[in-house]
């Protein structure tokens, strides 16, 4: 993998930033693009612009095709059915999706719902509004010191009407192992989701394989454009759920008191799509395929290791330390410094990471943290970057010295 081959696909690593080389190390929160993504979302509203499923002209029927064949790129990617693939705007939308069409209609009082302490606020808050709404409970997986799931929690999915959990957490890097927590949330004849959301971008993802129910991820983590996003979800749930979203386009046929829902994926597809963004996530699919998911992976991994390697004396670091067991991010705490002053520090030089709590208040509650520093990498991210980044955090504790 030419990493420098790679970066001048991404004009914006060109950019000085305070007169210094940017170094992007916020790719948690969302990836840059590059200009094959841009050029397709160019092309698509220079020369293919039309509404799609409704024309017979040529421009609907070429916009169309754009959009139905990113879909089928997307399936491919993670091993699924065309029709199980629906395009929601992000993860969080997903997620709502679930909780309304699926959550709403199947947990009633008494029932469970199961999450787990580290995930993402968009994987919490609807479940809480659903067990207030349903009178179900809400439970929690515990982390050990380490940054795993309890062991000894783990019983807690099983006999849950719903176990929805993060792949990998978007603070401590960690990597859970969803294909071993599907057999356990599905035995009784619970439904298990998983949210992808940190994890797509990074490695290898078979939906088959991991057997869960549900998966939901976002595009523009994943050098795609914001507002796009995926549901993946097995054909016969699919099926059985009611839309989320009423209107056009998601209709096979509407009288004066009554509608039919139209097929899959198109029931739960209201209304005009993100056309351009489907064409620009069909071609970041292309991009990291191109690349290739096992590259990437170990490319991230070696980032990660001369990072902890860099750092472990100077920060706190969040999470397993095994860099196998996580992906490439690194969440840190300097000793007597508010994560955005550290953040601040590292922009003078150019350097830019996130600080707070990264959506994940009741995680760093748990850690004993108001909010923490985080690096993440991606396959753009150069090891002298990486240095940078561990001289940047020698200066802050200078700083504060």
């Amino acid at each position: 993998m030419n990493v420098e081959e790679i970066r001048k696909d991404f004009p914006v690593l060109e950019r000085e930033v305070n007169g210094r080389r940017l170094a992007y190390l916020d790719n948690g929160a969302t990836s840059q693009k590059p200009l094959q993504v841009i050029g397709a979302i160019r092309d698509y509203y220079l020369m293919h612009n039309a509404n799609v499923h409704r024309g017979i002209h040529k421009l609907s029927e070429e916009a169309t095709v754009m959009y139905e064949e990113a879909r089928k790129k997307v399936a491919n990617f993670i091993n699924a059915e065309e029709e199980e693939v629906v395009f929601v705007r992000n993860a969080t939308e997903a997620l709502n999706l679930l909780m309304y069409s699926y959550g709403m209609n199947n947990v009633g009082e008494g029932d469970r719902v199961t999450i787990s302490i580290m995930e993402h606020h968009s994987n919490i808050v609807p479940w809480q509004y659903l067990a207030k709404r349903k009178k179900a409970a809400l439970d929690y997986i515990d982390i050990n010191g380490a940054g795993y799931l309890k062991e000894e929690d783990l019983s807690k999915m099983s006999g849950a009407k719903i176990t929805s959990l993060v792949h990998a957490s978007n603070v401590l890097g960690t990597i859970n192992p969803v294909e071993d927590y599907a057999k356990i949330a599905q035995e009784n004849g619970g439904i298990f989701i998983v949210d992808g959301s940190q994890s797509i971008p990074h490695m290898e993802v078979d939906v088959k394989k991991m057997g869960c129910d549900f998966f939901v991820f976002t595009g523009h983590k994943m050098l795609g454009p914001t507002g796009m996003g995926v549901l993946y979800g097995k054909k016969e749930l699919l099926e059985k759920m009611e839309p989320f979203l009423l209107g056009g386009d998601m209709i096979l046929e509407v009288k004066r008191q009554e509608s039919r829902w139209n097929e899959l994926p198109h029931k739960f597809e209201a209304g005009t799509p993100n056309i351009a963004g489907a064409v620009g996530m069909g071609a970041a699919v292309d991009y990291l395929q191109k690349v290739g998911m096992e590259n990437i992976r170990e490319h991230e991994l070696g980032l990660l290791c001369r990072a902890i390697e860099l750092l472990k004396d100077d920060v706190k670091i969040l999470g397993p330390l095994e860099p196998e067991k996580r992906t490439g991010l690194v969440s840190f705490s300097v000793e007597g410094v508010h994560p955005h002053d550290t953040a601040t520090i590292l922009d003078e030089y150019g350097i830019a990471i996130r600080s707070g709590h990264h959506c994940a208040q009741p995680l760093h509650e748990r850690l004993g943290l108001e909010s923490s520093s985080r690096a993440s990498f991606y396959l753009y991210n150069t090891e002298e970057e990486v240095e940078r980044l561990a001289d940047g955090v020698r200066k802050v504790k200078e700083a504060f010295a």
